[in-house]
């Protein structure tokens, strides 16, 4: 009756086993520490690019958005902190997972899956190389590296862009923009902001490295790994940004 159940509790089962292992291991040597620096290479400044774009398009959206509501008020000078606290509160943190997520959550299940059909994690074992040590500690530790750089980045220069509609298009001085920004920033806010892309790190690497080391079935699971990858690793955070933000609040 309960058989449609089996396989999620099953693969629920082995993420969590997946994730304590790789936590556990994250002490033990070796360290393999020019794969990390390779992978922050790869996960962090590859994903410069496109943070930067959505970073800035973002803020720009916001200002635009918020310009509208506040002239109704007569309170468009307060432009600069909502788009500051709207960006270092939610958006910037969850876009920014969003885009790494789509980035490297495919790219990491598709590397590891192409290893696994290829057998060349099964050779990895015969040598005496652990697989978590060398392929999925790494990835974790670059991921959760960089992903607060990331959305710090992000942040910044969505506030950039809200400052260009503000002076060019509202009026708004430069002195009133970023000090008020700067003011209705709290350190809970600043700690909210770099906290939640770190849980969103460790989600992002471990579903990439979790769907790529049980693929099975060629290239079409390569494909299929890739995909329920992406698709976890933004569902898991939605639902974490959610518990988060309830954390925050009632505190």
């Amino acid at each position: 009756m309960l058989d449609f159940l089996k396989n999620p509790v099953l693969s629920i089962q082995e993420f969590f086993v997946l994730s304590g292992r790789t936590i556990k291991n994250l002490a033990v040597r070796p360290h393999y520490f020019n794969d990390t620096l390779m992978q922050m290479d790869i996960i962090g400044v590859g994903s410069l690019p496109i943070v930067l774009l959505c970073g800035f398009f973002s803020g720009v959206v916001m200002a635009l958005q918020m310009s509208r509501a506040l002239q109704t008020y007569g309170a468009v000078g307060q432009t600069g902190p909502i788009v500051a606290i709207t960006l270092v509160r939610e958006l910037g943190p969850v876009l920014t997972a969003l885009v790494v997520a789509g980035r490297n959550s495919a790219g990491i299940a598709s590397e590891l899956g192409s290893m696994k059909v290829t057998e060349q994690i099964d050779a990895m074992r015969a040598l005496g190389t652990d697989p978590i040590l060398k392929l999925v500690k790494p990835r974790l530790i670059a991921t959760c590296a960089m992903q607060p750089c990331l959305t710090a980045i992000s942040d910044f220069v969505g506030m950039i862009g809200g400052y260009l509609i503000a002076f060019f298009l509202l009026r708004i001085t430069t002195s009133e923009y970023w000090n008020g920004a700067y003011r209705t920033l709290e350190y809970d806010d600043v700690v909210q902001g770099l906290l939640k892309p770190f849980i969103f790190g460790v989600v992002i690497s471990l579903v990439g490295c979790f769907y790529g080391l049980r693929t099975t079935g060629g290239t079409q699971g390569v494909g299929r790994a890739t995909t329920q990858a992406v698709v976890v690793a933004i569902v898991w955070i939605f639902v974490l940004n959610a518990f988060i933000t309830k954390i925050f609040v009632s505190i």
